[in-house]
């Protein structure tokens, strides 16, 4: 099948088509080399296009016990080699993708001129236009303010822990990643999950030791329920973030956020701990990060590339919240045992046993 590639700025790149149909988005790149199956169910991938660094994407199969969601958030994918059964994956899911096209130069193109919206038709009888249009139409695009609605669950979900702490976590799903429940369930921690517009009335019905905000796709503004949500628990309940989780903590504490270049994205993002000056690797996905943390969160952990905040803590408040991904999938476990230190803001920390991950 022909498939094309536009860029803004006019450039179209040629390619092969694996799976037909015309679509639109950001233009991101991931450098992970192994987890494509848990990169493509991440809900923070949502809207954009997805572009593979590494050159062969499918090489030891697809299991559907490494997905983090039910379904395939990117809306096209782009790699320098598709296997087939992992297009016959993306097919099912009605995915569009494309290969055997010059990733490097894809990749370099974004870390130069930042991420970037972009329009690709694949079909029998496509042509550059056809692409193009769906470049125009992307353009005209608003921002997606209801993009929660998307990726979080519509009704409440409760998620027994596998014991050794009695402690019940309140998730509020922003376009959560499955592993996150299950790091907590594995620490023994129930976690009753809620919808990101959830109510105050909402989070009351349940028992809350931490009140959780998961990680999510695009700009923190556009989760202002839930912003609201943890100005109101401030001082009342211990608070826990990831991802976007972070940002939307920073907000309501009175911080600032900013897009970034071309985000952070991939598995080998060194982070450096501002009190014991240990580095470790993480698992990033964000376009988004915290400028300004604000005057109630200190900045307790620093990317080592460019400085952006990883980490903030609030010890007094009971808040901690990482920018990264501690529980990986796919990426390094060098930070897991932040879900120890959640938990230990809790009543029952004393019961809490770390997790054999």
């Amino acid at each position: 099948m022909e498939a094309y590639v536009a860029l803004e700025g006019g450039h179209v790149v040629e390619a092969r088509g694996r799976v037909s149909g015309s679509t639109r988005g950001e233009l991101v790149f991931t450098t992970a080399y192994t987890g494509y199956e848990e990169s493509l169910t991440d809900p923070s991938y949502e809207e954009q296009v997805l572009t593979f660094s590494y050159p062969l994407i499918g090489n030891y199969g697809v299991r559907e016990e490494r997905f983090e969601s039910e379904r395939v958030h990117p809306n096209a994918v782009v790699a320098r080699e598709l296997t087939d059964e992992v297009v016959e994956w993306l097919d099912e899911e009605d995915t569009p993708a494309v290969d055997h096209l010059d990733t490097r130069d894809l990749v370099t193109d974004i870390r130069e001129g930042g991420a970037m919206k972009c329009g690709i038709a694949v079909g029998e009888d496509v042509t550059e236009q056809d692409a193009l249009d769906e470049l125009d139409a992307c353009k005209g695009m608003s921002e997606h303010t209801e993009i929660g609605e998307q990726v979080s669950v519509d009704e409440h979900e409760h998620h027994e822990g596998d014991g050794g702490v009695d402690a019940s976590v309140t998730l509020i799903d922003c376009g959560a990643k499955g592993s996150i429940v299950d790091s907590l369930n594995a620490r023994g921690a129930d976690v009753d999950v809620l919808p990101y517009d959830a109510t105050v009335e909402d989070v009351e019905s349940y028992d809350t030791d931490v009140l959780f905000i998961s990680n999510g796709p695009g700009d923190p503004a556009n989760f202002e329920p839930t912003i609201e949500l943890v100005d109101h628990y401030v001082g009342e309940v211990p608070l826990a973030g990831i991802c976007l989780g972070q940002q939307i903590v920073a907000e309501a504490l009175g911080g600032t956020t900013a897009k970034m270049d071309f985000g952070h994205r991939g598995v080998n993002q060194p982070v450096m701990d501002t009190r014991t000056k240990q580095v470790v690797m993480t698992t990033q996905n964000h376009g988004y990060t915290v400028d300004e943390p604000g005057e109630k969160l200190n900045v307790t952990q620093f990317n080592v590339n460019d400085d952006t905040p990883e980490g903030l803590e609030n010890d007094e408040l009971d808040i901690i919240t990482r920018q990264y991904h501690p529980e990986a999938n796919p990426g390094p476990n060098d930070s897991l045992d932040f879900f120890d230190d959640v938990l230990g803001m809790t009543d029952s920390s004393q019961t809490a046993v770390p997790a054999d991950d």
